[in-house]
């Protein structure tokens, strides 16, 4: 519905799959770092190993960037509004959300082997978190990837 008249509204929809995409990411990463903030105050906190602290630390961590990563283009949305060149401002949010996908799966996996170590004991986390590992590499990065790369085969030129 993009039209050059004036007082015609502009479309917003090259936006909207975007913002789709932040609102679920960010809603998964703002419960996930919720959950995390409460660990310490529990009472078996002070029970836990130091490397199960640096593990701890490392998951709230990455979830927390993650979190800021994710809910950075609103707020570069609000404070720079208007936004004059849309494409750059989506490619700029793109680029953000591609990388929060990388704290946020670590932050995952590493939550996965917190929880499973007090639940089921080391041997089945290992196994579990190792699953957990692969999924996200395959369903978050490598198919992903693969069809990027096959459309862009599909779309190149044949000599």
């Amino acid at each position: 519905m993009t039209q050059n008249q004036p007082g015609t509204r502009v479309s917003k929809e090259p936006f909207d799959d975007l913002l789709q995409e932040i609102r679920v990411l960010l809603s998964g990463s703002q419960v996930l770092t919720a959950f995390l903030v409460t660990v310490p105050f529990s009472s078996g906190f002070a029970r836990l190993s130091r490397p199960e602290r640096w593990i701890y630390a490392v998951t709230f961590l990455t979830a927390l960037l993650s979190l800021v990563l994710f809910a950075t283009p609103a707020a570069h949305h609000r404070l720079a509004w208007p936004i004059r060149d849309r494409e750059q401002f989506k490619r700029f949010a793109t680029r953000l959300v591609i990388t929060g996908l990388i704290p946020l799966s670590v932050s995952l996996i590493f939550a996965t082997h917190f929880v499973l170590t007090e639940a089921i004991g080391k041997h089945w986390t290992t196994w579990a978190t190792s699953l957990v590992a692969v999924v996200i590499l395959i369903l978050w990065w490598g198919a992903p990837l693969f069809f990027r790369l096959k459309q862009e085969d599909e779309s190149s030129p044949r000599v």
